[in-house]
């Protein structure tokens, strides 16, 4: 299992039956193909469809129906498509049970930066804004560490912010931290990892949770 794969099959875990949840470009969008068998969850999409399914296989894809990634999606029975204005209605009506956003950077005031880094041409921060003032939780899904190794959960962060002190829960591939008033509480660890090893990949101060358990994926649909 990948450390991507282990991150959506647990936050798909986190679902209830009936949530309307909004999947971010990226690695969120795979947690779609993991929720538990008989749940029913109504998957948001920004440019204008309620009830996205699974990804397609390639036989399945079509060209004219994709997330608001642009990468090609199956709609579940009973699916609507609409257009951009109502799709921001239900965002920023408080209509979403969940958004689950990628991120750059989120820091220990649950601050998150997740649409542009400096000097970078970018196409802009889409709905990112939106989703993260308007979701009642607001879960970032992102690997621990950026590729040259460097920490994406700081003290302070340093790109330019999306949202300040919107973040709720951070889920890596090494653990799942929850954003509390006192700080970052580290509340579940992969397996074969430990405390001191995810700490020293991460610059933010963790405060260990006294029911620390293991992170499991136990019941994820695949």
């Amino acid at each position: 299992m990948t450390g991507k794969e282990r991150i959506a099959r647990r936050i798909a875990l986190e679902f209830k039956d009936g949530f309307y949840v909004n999947l971010g470009i990226g690695l969120p969008t795979m947690i779609a193909a993991y929720i538990p068998a008989g749940m029913n969850v109504m998957f948001q999409s920004e440019n204008g469809m309620l009830g996205v399914g699974p990804p397609p296989t390639d036989e399945q894809a079509d060209p004219d129906l994709i997330n608001a990634g642009k990468q090609p999606v199956t709609g579940l029975p009973g699916c609507s498509f609409f257009g951009s204005e109502e799709s921001f209605a239900m965002i920023r009506g408080g209509h979403m049970d969940m958004s689950v956003l990628g991120a750059m950077q989120v820091d220990e005031r649950g601050n998150l930066a997740n649409w542009t880094i400096p000097g970078k041409m970018v196409k802009g921060m889409g709905g990112a804004m939106d989703l993260v003032a308007g979701a009642r939780r607001v879960i970032v899904a992102m690997e621990h560490q950026t590729k040259d190794g460097a920490s994406r959960i700081l003290k302070e962060c340093t790109l330019p912010l999306t949202g300040k002190s919107v973040v709720h829960d951070i889920v890596t591939e090494l653990c799942w931290i929850q954003v509390k008033p006192e700080g970052l509480v580290l509340t579940e660890i992969a397996e074969g990892m430990d405390v001191v090893e995810i700490q020293a990949r991460t610059e933010a101060r963790l405060i260990v949770a006294p029911a620390l358990r293991v992170m499991t994926v136990d019941g994820a649909g695949s």
